[in-house]
């Protein structure tokens, strides 16, 4: 079984291996007509179901092939121009590349010792992207898998910035279409159900700055301590972009912390036409970047960066046979100290590698390019009668609903909308996302492609059309 350990015996094998599936990938995206086949749960289950994975196939040209079956046939392909739905976007090759290279040297970034260079090269692109956001001299950060974490290590920085011995009293401010995830860190950091308060929005899905005002009062009146405001660049939901400067200054007379989730709106800080849209940013203590979100890169690609490198000191811990303090003294850079996680992926690599290639104009120039296809989908949207459009994108996303002329049943549009949208996905020939305005369901395209055209939209509107059409025709004839 040695032969298949990676070493310099080995080498020649792993060209060929990686090779086969390289082309495998390449021939499939080059002959992917939609992003979905439609294959079902109940279809794909058995064939995995099958698979005896004590009987290996030692062979792997054989595990590719297997793997045809049961995965890259029926992959969901975001590439595809009419995949519309989630946070997931198309790749570019300089990070495929990186992802490759990290995968086979397998660095940790938790130690010197396991990473060397890695290391330098996470904090460098670190420091780029605080200088980005001009967060200032004193600016820190470190590599997450994503959001999620990252707005959990934000928030954890902040409350014991509160500097409180009962939490039960913290309170964290966020807008009613901010992401899941802060009411998630407030549970995983013992908070009260409570803690997370939720500010109304306005008409655009910006958190309004009058009723956070409101509450932060309100908060200081009943004893409580406002640990943090969570501003949102670039909602799930939405992509609406909250008022930094308003929110900023409201931190800053009620003495609170600022976090910016701008995990999707991060791709800003590459615009060429549209970076005033995060000002602001820059006087946040804390903020989420996913680079895997906007900045065109493999999953997982993402960042916590904070004004004061001093408060990640709340993250660090120091084990005897990892990091212990005297390698603080001599100098040697540990990212662990810096990161909930211990052992993690060099996947700074991939942005590395991407800027190096590519540059931050060429990212900059794609994103630019989603957020005009967002604003082509809108006008197409707002002057078609068989659609309701909920509000003018901020950055790269429409929600928007089927409205059919004949039936005014709220309930029963819901129901056409639904049914459009598993219809849609079990077809293949395009996804789209779903979520709720309200009481009402929604449809949602989260545009991250720039081979998108508006073609596309227009041709995925008249699908969704069509089914919604279908099925409250099908109910007219249950009616009857």
């Amino acid at each position: 079984m040695r032969s298949h350990l990676l070493n310099d015996t080995t080498a020649e094998q792993y060209r060929r291996s990686v090779t086969d599936g390289v082309e495998r990938v390449a021939a499939k995206l080059a002959t992917t007509e939609r992003p979905f086949t439609g294959v079902t749960v109940d279809a794909l289950a058995p064939a995995i179901d099958a698979i005896d994975l004590d009987k290996p196939l030692h062979d792997t040209a054989a595990v590719l092939d297997e793997l045809e079956d049961v995965y890259l046939r029926d992959a969901i392909y975001f590439h595809h121009p009419r995949y519309l739905a989630h946070l997931n976007c198309p790749v570019v090759i300089p990070a495929v590349l990186g992802e490759a290279v990290l995968s086979a040297v397998n660095s940790s970034l938790d130690t010197w010792d396991q990473s060397a260079g890695g290391t330098l090269i996470e904090r460098k692109l670190i420091d780029w992207t605080t200088e980005r956001i001009g967060l200032g001299p004193a600016a820190d950060g470190v590599f997450t898998s994503g959001g999620t974490q990252s707005n959990l290590q934000a928030l954890l920085l902040a409350r014991e910035e509160a500097k409180t011995d009962t939490l039960a009293k913290l309170r964290i401010f966020a807008s009613e279409v901010s992401h899941f995830s802060v009411k998630k860190s407030a549970k995983l950091l013992g908070l009260g159900q409570d803690s997370v308060v939720s500010v109304p929005v306005d008409h655009d899905k910006r958190m309004q700055t009058v009723a956070l005002a409101r509450e932060l009062e309100r908060c200081k009146q009943d004893g409580l301590v406002p640990m943090a405001v969570v501003a949102t660049a670039g909602t799930t939901d939405f992509g609406s972009i909250d008022p930094l400067p308003e929110i900023a200054e409201l931190c800053e007379q009620f003495g609170t912390w600022m976090h910016v989730d701008a995990a999707y709106g991060c791709g800003l800080l590459a615009s060429l036409k549209h970076r005033d849209r995060l000002t602001g940013i820059e006087r946040a203590d804390s903020v989420t970047v996913d680079y895997h979100k906007s900045f065109f890169q493999p999953v997982s690609s993402s960042a916590v960066l904070v004004r004061d490198a001093a408060t990640l000191r709340h993250a660090t811990y120091h084990a005897e046979y990892l990091n212990p303090r005297r390698m603080v003294q001599e100098r040697i850079p540990n990212q662990v100290d810096k990161s909930l996680q211990t052992t993690r992926r060099f996947d700074a690599l991939k942005l590395w590698m991407t800027l190096r290639t590519m540059g931050a104009d060429g990212i900059g120039q794609l994103f630019d390019e989603v957020c005009e296809l967002a604003q082509k989908g809108w006008k197409l949207l707002a002057a078609d009668p068989r659609f309701d459009v909920v509000v003018e994108p901020s950055l790269s996303t429409l929600v928007f609903r089927y409205i059919p002329a004949s039936v005014t049943d709220p309930a029963e549009i819901d129901r056409a909308n639904l049914y459009a949208r598993k219809a849609l996905f079990a077809s293949g020939a395009a996804i789209v996302a779903g979520t709720k305005v309200g009481a009402r369901h929604y449809l949602k395209f989260t545009l991250l492609n720039p081979e998108t055209q508006a073609s596309d939209i227009a041709a995925v509107l008249d699908l969704i059309a069509g089914h919604a059409e279908q099925y409250l025709g099908e109910s007219l004839d249950r009616a009857s």
